[in-house]
């Protein structure tokens, strides 16, 4: 994997770093010395952090667990979910190149089918109104076949496919992908972004349980995303209310046989 790293960032002259092990991808991203397109990957995270405050398990060596630095300071602080939408639809793009259908879970995890084999967690630092510097962690389980038995729907693109993958190629793939987002991005092509993000939404349309801000279960049916980041969910009354993250919580079959 480290020739493809060397590669990669000769090609876009920017700083790849491969770390055996560091407490946080994010962590460690937060130096000043890391700029723009800038990555660090480590082969192990003693405190890998995922979304909800989770803890990121993965095994060391077969997947990539990384963080990218981003500065996307012309998008206004109130737009900053087009970041999560971008960086979504970059690995979204890698899968789907590998032959994998790949939707994204509001707000930005990643699924093929009903299993997760990608977490995005993105950090932003604001300054007037703006972002000035973002980090995205992302967590993609390439060539891992096992899992631990708290992790309730896991996969990995070697388990979908049934191959193993070559990890420097599969990282290069979505550098690749994210820089074109980006990008676009920059120019100003939100339509494109927020139309692809909808379009790869995970569940859209179609009735599922739900568990609620009062603890109470519902079914509900995904209508769209808001540019701030609000869930749209359309309620049995024919209610569509907005939820904001961790306001609202997809349920598992297996959560709602236990109920």
């Amino acid at each position: 994997m480290k020739q493809a790293l060397i590669r990669l960032a000769d090609r876009y002259g920017v700083r790849i770093d491969l770390r055996e092990e560091v407490s946080s991808t994010n962590d460690v991203t937060r130096d000043p010395a890391y700029g723009h397109g800038d990555v660090v990957l480590a082969e192990s995270q003693t405190r890998g952090r995922g979304q909800r405050g989770n803890h990121w398990e993965s095994a060391p060596g077969e997947n990539l667990t990384f963080s990218v630095v981003l500065q996307p300071d012309f998008l206004p602080a109130a737009r900053q979910f087009l970041l999560s939408e971008a960086v979504a639809l970059a690995v979204t793009d890698m899968l789907v190149a590998y032959g994998l259908e790949a939707r994204i879970k509001w707000p930005n995890d990643i699924y093929v089918g009903d299993r997760k084999l990608t977490g995005i967690l993105i950090e932003n630092d604001l300054r007037g109104g703006v972002l000035v510097r973002s980090i995205a962690g992302i967590g993609i389980d390439v060539n891992q076949k096992r899992f631990g038995d708290w992790i309730p729907n896991p996969s990995s693109m070697a388990l979908l496919a049934g191959r193993e993958f070559d990890r420097g190629e599969v990282f290069a793939r979505f550098y690749d992908a994210l820089n074109v987002r980006f990008a676009a991005l920059r120019e100003g092509n939100e339509q494109q972004i927020v139309r692809d993000y909808h379009e790869r939404l995970y569940l859209r349309d179609t009735p599922h349980a739900f568990r609620l801000p009062d603890g109470t279960v519902s079914t509900g049916i995904i209508r769209r995303v808001e540019p701030s980041g609000e869930l749209k969910v359309e309620h049995p009354d024919g209610i569509i209310r907005a939820y904001l993250f961790k306001e609202i919580e997809f349920l598992l079959s297996v959560d709602v046989e236990n109920r």
